[in-house]
């Protein structure tokens, strides 16, 4: 099907996806350590929020493989959301993933106390 002008993914999500709520709580988080780790040369890298919010999807997801993750920002109109139409490769999301291994476990704890206090998760659903 053509279009006279491209889809945005946000259109064909419902308002209170999660999705919507992962892109939310990520973009709050301070991610200036992880930016400041990046040198200035060679090509611009992903952001960090864009892997983050990634990964943090995929987890609560039940998706964890990098090659499952790249994937799904092609396949799955949620994940694209969540990537905003980018595909990082699965290298590019495992070395994120171990590089910053200990700051996302921190991240996390954020995110999911930040759930807990909207609502959004109890304390049941993990596990």
């Amino acid at each position: 099907m053509n279009y006279l002008f491209p889809p945005s993914m946000s259109d064909w999500l419902p308002e209170h996806h999660l999705s919507r709520f992962v892109v939310e709580i990520v973009e709050q988080l301070d991610l200036k350590p992880m930016e400041r780790a990046y040198g200035t040369s060679g090509s611009d890298p992903f952001h960090p929020a864009l892997l983050l919010s990634i990964l943090v999807y995929g987890y609560a997801t039940g998706v964890f493989s990098s090659r499952k993750l790249e994937n799904a920002t092609y396949d799955s109109v949620a994940f694209r959301f969540v990537a905003a139409d980018e595909h990082p490769d699965h290298n590019t999301l495992n070395t994120f993933r171990k590089r910053f291994l200990k700051e996302i476990a921190g991240l996390m704890v954020q995110v999911l106390l930040i759930a807990r206090t909207l609502g959004v998760l109890n304390l049941g659903d993990i596990g």
